[in-house]
Formats: structure tokens, sequence, C-alpha cells
């Protein structure tokens, strides 16, 4: 037999060995890698509505209408790459956020539009808007779960409370900025939000647990070490939004923390922490 035929033997024999493990390792990435954009996706979408509040609140000022497209823009591609779901349940609820969102998107943009050739909203059309906006968090939510069930796979401990912690920063600046522009909390989603001091304690309790957490490496530790900094810095006034408001502080602190705890999040989803 020939060398040039041994070698061809040997290379289809590695092959064969080697794509059945490529393609575990490719399904077993699908998951992860649709639970991650979905997560960006939920992000994008709850700081769409921060967007619109601070356009509203700062008179027109043109750079938030910027932040609400990009949002919108970041928020459409992380959906349309959320191609692969591992099960009926999880596709059907797929379908339905996307619906959810069209209109939602829709509304957003009819109101921002609004704003832009008015000067200023109705404050129902603003209260459906954070209510829709609850209802994609709480869809995006379930699918969330539903992708872990059906694929049997878990985002690990550690990379989902710095996910959670994120989603909760970003909750806490949506609700400040509703409150700087006059929006009020009680068009925050039918009164069923919780009160901003709750939510600000929960942050402060959770980002102490994560600093704690004996796996950091120095390099997480000095990340998260730099997100309490800039957490103790708005702190103050988010416990005390009646005294003197701050809100373009607010956002820009708040949007530096969340950048902080995605950076932690993707280094804890690397060594599946």
């Amino acid at each position: 037999m020939s060398s040039r035929r041994l070698l061809a033997i040997s290379l289809s024999t590695l092959l064969a060995l080697t794509l059945p493990l490529f393609s575990l390792h490719t399904h077993a990435a699908a998951p992860a890698d649709s639970l991650l954009k979905l997560h960006q996706l939920r992000l994008a979408a709850q700081k769409s509505l921060g967007d619109f509040y601070m356009y509203n609140g700062m008179e027109g000022d043109q750079r938030y209408a910027r932040m609400i497209s990009e949002s919108l823009l970041e928020a459409n591609e992380r959906l349309n790459g959320l191609t692969d779901m591992p099960g009926e349940g999880s596709k059907a609820l797929r379908s339905q956020l996307e619906q959810q969102w069209k209109g939602y998107q829709i509304d957003l943009n009819n109101l921002t539009s609004a704003l832009k050739s008015q000067g200023f909203t109705d404050l129902q059309p603003v209260a459906d808007l954070a209510s829709r906006n609850q209802q994609l968090m709480a869809l995006s939510q379930e699918l969330y779960s539903k992708i872990q069930q059906e694929s049997g796979q878990n985002v690990p401990g550690l990379t989902q409370q710095s996910r959670a912690q994120s989603l909760l920063m970003q909750a806490i600046a949506v609700d400040y900025a509703s409150r700087s522009a006059s929006v009020g909390a009680t068009f925050m989603g039918g009164g069923e939000s919780r009160p901003i001091e709750e939510l600000v304690s929960e942050f402060a309790s959770n980002l102490a647990t994560l600093e704690k957490a004996p796996q950091n490496t120095p390099e997480i530790a000095q990340t998260l070490s730099g997100v309490s900094t800039k957490w103790r810095y708005i702190e103050k006034s988010l416990m005390n939004y009646n005294e003197n408001s701050v809100p373009f502080l607010v956002n820009k602190y708040s949007d530096s923390i969340i950048e902080g705890l995605e950076d932690v999040s993707a280094q804890y989803s690397a060594t599946q922490l």
C-alpha cells in the first residue's frame, strides 16, 4: 500500500473521530449561545424604555433619540440571532416574543416621533409602552428558562448571578429615568413594580455577594471593585431620588456598571462558573 493511500486512510480515520466531537461541541454551544443572545436582547429591550424616558425628561436631547435607535438595533440583532431553539416549547415562545417585540417597537417609534414633533406625549400611551415592556421581559424570561429545560443545559451559577445583576441595574436605571421624566412609578406597569429603594438594597447585597465569591480571579475581582466604586457614587442619589434628581449621572454610570458586570459574566462563562 502506498504512503499516499496510508495517509488518506489516516486522515479519513482522524476526520471520522473528530467530526462527532466537533458536532457534540457545536450542539453544546448552541443553547449557551442562544441564552447569551437572549440575555443581551433583554438588556437592550429594557434599555430602550430607559432611553425613551431620558429623551422625554431631557426635553428631546437628540443623543437619547440616537440611543433609542441603537437599543432597538441591538435587540433586533439579538432576536434575529435566536434561530436554533432546542424544542417545540422554546420555538413557540420565541415566535410569541418576536410578535411582542414588533408591537413594542412600533409603539416606541410612534411615541418617539410624537415627542419629536409635538414636544410632549400623553401619559396613557407611555403607560401602555411600559406595560408592554414588562410583558416582553416576562416572556423572554420564560423563554430563557424553557431553553435551559429543553436543552438540559443550565447557565452556571455565577454567570447567571452576574447576568441577573446587569438586568437589575438596568431596571433601576429605567425606574429612575421614569421618575425624572415625571412619568411616575405608577406608569411602570400597573403598579406592580417594586419600590426603587428595595431594588437598590437588593443590588447592593447581590454585589457584595459577588465580590466575596471565592472563585473570583484577580481580574474579576478588579472589575467588580470598579463596578462597586461606580455603584457607591450613585447609590445615595438612587435612594434619595426625590431630593436631587440627577438622571444624566445615573444613566451614564448605570451603563458603565452594566458594561463591567457583562465583562465579569463573560469571564465566569468562559470558565463555566
